[in-house]
């Protein structure tokens, strides 16, 4: 486990590194599961498209989740799509309830912050890592993600600023060569997204957020790893505030 906060803060993105996956469609009619696709590759292209439905919320939290409508949708078997929902269990954005089946997960606010904390201790250990191994190549990189992150803020294009604020985190955690810690926060973050999105959306969101991330990058392309550390710290500390701050208006998230 969503102007633009960070979209690792934000957006509707990480999670979101993958290519995007057509959402389901509102009243697809059930078919005959004669000729459904079974097997694991059946289970991993349920998996998949579910997924990245319910992160570009095509599913809200608490959503029921119908076996038989799911896998009709994939042309997919149940045993499949039963598959696909216990490995979505597994990542934390499916909940199952005892004799109502599967839902989406809803993330409370208590949640959110202690996987946020989570993250920071993940974040901070790839900018570190990145901060030690960077080439000058990968640093001018950087630099000009952040006056591009400069420029869209400057003209208010939120879009843009999260789709470059997703970026600039994913290319520091490549950069650290930390494919676990990598592996753990695209799973975290996954669980994040409908925050991510409503703190994205909050006007004056990428001017605040902005100051942050540039000092995340001067100091990860200067190659200073504990200002790196530091920042990316400070960063997420207000990705905390923000979170607590998160009063949904729809109610969809009313138990958080």
């Amino acid at each position: 486990m969503p102007a633009a906060a960070d979209p690792q803060d934000e957006p509707v993105h990480d999670a979101s590194d993958e290519e995007a996956v057509p959402g389901p469609r509102a009243a697809a009619l059930p078919r005959s599961h004669a000729h459904a696709a079974s097997g694991a590759g059946a289970r991993s292209h349920a998996h998949a498209a579910l997924r990245q439905a319910i992160l570009n919320g095509s599913y809200a939290p608490g959503q029921r989740l119908v076996e038989e409508e799911l896998a009709a949708l994939f042309d997919v078997t149940r045993a499949s799509l039963r598959a696909a929902l216990l490995d979505l269990t597994a990542e934390g954005l499916v909940e199952r309830i005892p004799n109502r089946g599967a839902r989406v997960r809803v993330v409370s606010i208590a949640e959110a912050v202690a996987i946020t904390e989570c993250r920071m201790a993940l974040e901070s250990l790839c900018a570190v890592k990145a901060a030690l191994v960077i080439t000058d190549t990968e640093a001018a990189e950087l630099r000009r993600l952040g006056d591009a992150m400069t420029e869209a803020a400057s003209a208010g294009d939120v879009g843009k600023y999260s789709d470059l604020n997703h970026q600039m985190h994913r290319r520091v955690r490549d950069i650290s060569g930390q494919d676990i810690a990598v592996s753990l926060l695209e799973r975290l973050n996954a669980q994040l997204v409908r925050h991510q999105y409503r703190i994205a959306q909050r006007p004056g969101r990428p001017r605040h957020s902005l100051g942050e991330h540039l000092a995340i990058i001067d100091a990860v392309a200067g190659r200073r790893p504990a200002d790196a550390e530091a920042a990316t710290r400070r960063h997420l500390e207000g990705v905390i505030e923000a979170i607590r701050a998160d009063v949904p208006a729809t109610g969809d998230l009313a138990d958080r």
